[in-house]
């Protein structure tokens, strides 16, 4: 419970969605659900990294303000690399592709919205597309 406190739920599933999408490039797909799994496991991971930090924390007396929790230099600039491969990478994909990528993971849509913007039948049918798209897209950064 103390470690409840920290973050909300819904912060570490969106952490672990955007530390997936900067390393992206390196995610291979080998089954249906693996993008699932990998953030299946992300988060599992982020909230043991969580227990170990405010366990450290606890441990030494040490309050939350004076523990670094800030990136490294070397983190900041993987991630400044990563962002720009995956503008390029979604610059070449079509407009459609785009508009489903961006308005999940930028804006945040529901697939029942993401339905709605992008014209299409039903939230299943936003996510299957979308499935393809983010397929795309790392084929793209791979290449790129």
């Amino acid at each position: 419970m103390w470690a409840r406190s920290r973050f909300d739920t819904v912060d570490l599933v969106q952490e672990t969605m955007l530390h997936t999408f900067r390393r992206l490039d390196g995610f291979e797909v080998r089954r249906r659900s693996a993008l699932k799994a990998y953030l299946q496991q992300g988060i599992q991971n982020r909230i043991r990294d969580e227990l170990r930090h405010l366990a450290r924390a606890r441990k030494t007396g040490l309050s939350d303000d004076l523990i670094d929790s800030r990136p490294t230099p070397l983190d900041e600039a993987i991630t400044l690399e990563t962002e720009a491969r995956y503008k390029q990478a979604l610059s070449r994909l079509s407009a459609r592709e785009q508009e489903l990528i961006v308005g999940r993971f930028e804006l945040e849509y529901s697939f029942e919205q993401l339905a709605l913007a992008t014209r299409r039948r039903s939230a299943a049918a936003a996510r299957v597309a979308l499935s393809r798209a983010v397929a795309r897209l790392a084929g793209e950064m791979d290449r790129g």
